[in-house]
Parts: C-alpha cells; structure tokens; sequence
C-alpha cells in the first residue's frame, strides 16, 4: 500500500516509527499526536520551545539570539574552542539531529544550521546524575544550575547527550569586556558547569526569553504548553515537528517546526 507524504508523517507522528524494536530511532510529531500527549491546564504551567528552522535565513538571524543571550548572561567569548562557553550555538543539521538525517525532509532544510540550547528536558539525565544538587528541575519543567554548588566533577556534562553544558576550564571573567558587564546577572568562576536556564529570572517576572523577543519574525515561539490558547500550543498543533534524539527517553521541550 502506497502512502502520500501526509499520510506518512501522520503515521510517523502516531507511531515515533519505532524500527527494530520498540525504542523510536526518529518521530515527527503531528499537532494531533503532540496535543493527545499534554495537559490542557494553564494553571500547571510547562514552559517549551519551538524553533521554526526555515524563518533562520542567514548568519544574522542567527547571530542576533545568540548574541543578546551572551550579552544579558555575561557569557564570554573565548577563541579557543577547548575553552568555549556556549548556551545556545549553531550546528549542522547532521550533528543535531543525528538519528533523523535520513528522514526526507526538504533538502534546503537539511542544508542550514540549526540553533541549539539545553532541550529542558522532561526526564533530564543530567540532574539524575549531579552529587549536589547543583542542577535540579523545577515544577515548570525548567533545568537550572546552582554554580555556589557545583563542584566541577562534570557528571551532568557526560550524561547530557546533546552537549548543552559548558564547563569553565578557565576564568571567565577575565575574557569579559569590564564595561559591558550586565551587573543584573551574576559571573562565574573557574571550575563551575553553566548552560542555559530559558531566562528564568525574566520568565519569573512574566516576560519570555531574551533569544525568543530578540529573534525577527517569531522564529523562536515559546510559551506554556499545557496552556491550549499559548502561543507554542497553537504553532504546534499548525505544524509538523521533530525533536533531538528522540529515542534516549529524555523528553526534550524544544521542539523544531519543519
């Protein structure tokens, strides 16, 4: 039986294509499917990501969400990559979705990078594995870091799969421009893990992530996901998406529009 390219991505989304065995290698998820897999309860808030991978264009619209998230946390620019902070970057599509490069999709998708952060995961490894508490989960779904915790043993690091932690091997501060530092966001020190928190401290006072308001034509939507009237429920439900590396069980909430 021959299927359309519709019905296919339907099936895909209904069923994660699990193939030899039960464990899904890829999913597409449809809206129908995604919706069936949420609570429609405001009150219990899931905060989520969606990234529309065809509004990034150019170097520009990726430069500018990367940019005002290194400003506002203070993130230094190192050029040795040994030493790089990263929060959210840019990888080939082949090195973010790994699992998925096979998949049809259109080919001047799979041609552009792809922006990248922490996936605030429903099940985070990461926090499993931390001795001190240095990384938790809040009830929002959000992973945070504690760097006054964090010893620097670099267990969520190896447990991350999507290589979304960095760890500073050298002092920060001193690759900061001292009069451009944010003094609303603390700086870190030698030793400590850091990776992005989605803007906890503006999501707390009600307003979205710095990325997502400085990104043009709404090519970062984020919002609560147990919400049916969010902004990410309603692209969701409109659109086709993928997720990374699906089939780790991780649960990742950035969800990517093809």
């Amino acid at each position: 039986m021959k299927l359309n390219r519709k019905e296919f991505l339907e099936r895909a989304g209904r069923t994660g294509l699990a193939i030899f065995g039960s464990t899904a290698l890829f999913e597409v998820l449809s809206g129908r499917e995604l919706m069936a897999g949420v609570k429609n309860d405001p009150s219990a808030v899931r905060w989520a990501m969606a990234v529309d991978i065809p509004k990034f264009v150019n170097s520009s619209d990726y430069e500018r969400c990367i940019q005002v998230c290194n400003k506002i946390h203070n993130i230094p620019q190192m050029n040795d990559k040994m030493h790089e902070i990263k929060w959210i970057w840019k990888e080939k599509y082949e090195h973010a979705f790994p699992e998925q490069s096979f998949i049809q999709v259109r080919s001047d998708l799979k041609e552009r990078d792809i922006l990248v952060m922490c996936n605030q995961c429903n099940n985070p490894p990461c926090v499993r594995v931390c001795p001190t508490q240095a990384t938790w989960q809040r009830k929002d779904g959000i992973v945070m870091m504690d760097m006054h915790r964090c010893i620097g043993c670099r267990y969520c690091m190896a447990a991350c799969p999507y290589g979304s932690r960095s760890f500073n091997f050298a002092d920060p501060r001193k690759y900061l421009d001292i009069d451009n530092i944010n003094m609303e966001y603390p700086t870190r020190t030698r030793g400590v893990v850091e990776k992005c928190d989605m803007c906890a401290e503006r999501i707390d006072i009600g307003l979205k992530p710095l990325c997502v308001d400085a990104c043009r034509d709404n090519s970062l939507i984020f919002g609560n996901l147990n919400d049916p009237k969010s902004d990410i429920r309603r692209a969701l439900k409109k659109r086709y998406a993928i997720r990374r590396k699906p089939s780790l069980g991780t649960e990742p909430q950035v969800y990517y529009l093809v």
